[in-house]
């Protein structure tokens, strides 16, 4: 009986690595909407791996620093490709509360999309049971795909 209340203490104190993204496309529009969140801290720890000295402490207004800066990391960190064309995502909206960060991109897809591949690697050199769960809405083709450490990209191709 100790041995399963240890274990869940466990599993309930245990944190979670998991990061949501969702893609939605309208039939007869030309424009991806991707909306992106994670846990805060987490993001700050990804960021200094990606800009090495980094110091989130010695700027005064995050929202307004990350707003100029994200997406650059953003596109480091995620590449998407249409029909295999990468695109690049521009930030439309940002929001930092007390325990995460929520982005909102879009990227221009051109003509429809045949296929789709995904590469995320937010986060997966830093836990190794890192899950980033893509949620895809194209047109009227629906997916959900779970990215990991070993496995950080997918290939999807649209119906």
């Amino acid at each position: 009986m100790f041995k399963i209340l240890l274990f869940s203490a466990f599993v309930f104190f245990h944190p979670v690595h998991v990061t949501l993204t969702s893609l939605n496309k309208e039939q007869g529009n030309d424009t991806l909407k991707m909306s992106f969140r994670m846990y805060y801290e987490d993001f700050l720890l990804d960021y200094r791996l990606f800009k090495p000295g980094f110091e989130a402490g010695k700027i005064a207004d995050p929202e307004d620093y990350f707003k100029k800066n994200i997406e650059q990391y953003f596109n480091d960190r995620v590449q998407l490709y249409i029909n295999r064309k990468l695109l690049p995502c521009k930030l439309s909206e940002l929001t930092i509360n007390n325990y995460e960060i929520l982005l909102s991109l879009t990227c221009l897809t051109g003509k429809p999309p045949g296929s789709i591949r995904i590469k995320n690697q937010i986060l997966t050199g830093i836990y190794s049971d890192q899950a980033n769960l893509v949620y895809l809405k194209i047109d009227k083709y629906e997916n959900a795909v779970k990215l990991t450490t070993d496995k950080a990209e997918a290939f999807i191709k649209i119906k």
